[in-house]
């Protein structure tokens, strides 16, 4: 059986890794250039969106950067930076003034979800056993920091984290489990949309209305409203707040509607919706061909799904620390360790003494 050389391995690799960054740089060009088409048509204001996919794209590359020179401390430092800006969200990222009991679900949550994953990340690239023990430990005090900090979202979200992490050591077919995470994603946005559009049950849709709180699904209802309205264009980047008969009542600040995918669709159409599907399955594809360990790429991914439930029923990626940090755990999880690539091909030309070519 012919055994594929080190050179072309690592040229195969090369190729698959640029065709998943070829696939991000196209998506992420079309996320700007459809919000300065929808400024142009609509008005607005398009320096949020343009500013979210500078943060992912900068973040992305910084990611690979620091995960090929520093696969274990660049995660460890991303996971305690996470904790600390999410200790500071609650008073700086405002939300609906009607508490929910799922607590904080916007920057907090999300935050939170990144730190958790960036500490499994770490644990899975980390090479002893107490090291390894390590960033678990620090993993489940990320869930504990995420009770003291009332936020039962993201204790919820970074428990599946770190539970998915340690059953990602059964896996051996990533593939299978990111098509878990996307239809997950699928489901819970299409419930989000659901909820908007009045389509559930009475009682389904009162039961959420308790978890979520009736004022965050009001504004659902008003960008529902507006995307059936404006399915083309939308009414217009940042201007979902002006548009809405709910935020004028006054009780919140940043004029949102506190989900990523019902912002999309009132303020840039159903394109916009289609744009943000697209750069998360963009995600899930360069996880899928990231170099990098099915574990750590199966946690990352578990983290990046995450932070996509927040981000449907939250304002997450209104904020630009959350959008760096998915971008940045994007990043490590998909690059090649130096270090690794020097194992990989030293070893076929260092066993002249086992039988091995010389």
């Amino acid at each position: 059986m012919n055994t594929p050389s080190p050179t072309a391995t690592a040229g195969w690799t090369a190729e698959r890794r640029g065709a998943a960054d070829a696939v991000g740089v196209a998506i992420l060009a079309a996320c700007a250039a459809w919000v300065l088409i929808t400024t142009g048509v609509r008005g607005g204001r398009p320096d949020g969106m343009l500013l979210a996919v500078l943060a992912v794209a900068a973040g992305y590359a910084g990611g690979r950067i620091a995960g090929a020179l520093l696969p274990v401390a660049a995660p460890c430092v991303g996971a305690l930076a996470g904790v600390a800006l999410a200790a500071a969200a609650p008073h700086v990222t405002p939300g609906p003034v009607s508490s929910s009991p799922l607590g904080p679900i916007g920057a907090t949550a999300a935050l939170l979800s990144l730190a958790s994953g960036a500490a499994c990340c770490a644990a899975w690239a980390a090479r002893g056993a107490a090291l390894r023990t390590g960033m678990r430990v620090l993993a489940a005090g990320i869930v504990l920091a995420a009770a003291l900090l009332g936020s039962t979202a993201g204790v919820i979200a970074c428990a599946g984290i770190l539970l998915c992490s340690l059953a990602a050591a059964l896996m051996r077919r990533r593939g299978l489990g990111l098509a878990g995470f996307a239809l997950t994603t699928a489901v819970l946005t299409g419930l989000a949309w659901a909820v908007a559009d009045g389509a559930l049950p009475e009682g389904l849709t009162t039961s959420l209305e308790g978890q979520l709180g009736g004022y965050r699904v009001r504004m659902w209802q008003d960008a529902e409203a507006m995307t059936g309205a404006h399915p083309a264009f939308g009414v217009g980047p940042g201007r979902f707040g002006e548009a809405s008969p709910t935020v004028t009542e006054g009780l919140l600040t940043d004029a949102k509607p506190h989900s990523a995918l019902l912002q999309q669709g009132a303020e840039q159409g159903f394109v916009g919706v289609a744009l943000l599907a697209a750069a998360f399955c963009w995600v899930l594809f360069a996880l899928w061909r990231s170099p990098r360990s099915t574990q750590v790429v199966l946690t990352a991914g578990a983290a990046l799904t995450a932070l996509a439930a927040v981000a449907t029923v939250g304002n997450a990626l209104s904020v630009t620390s959350v959008t760096v940090g998915a971008g940045l755990l994007a990043g490590i999880a998909t690059a090649r360790p130096l270090s690794e690539e020097a194992a990989q091909v030293r070893p076929a030309y260092s066993r002249k003494g086992s039988g091995g070519r010389g």
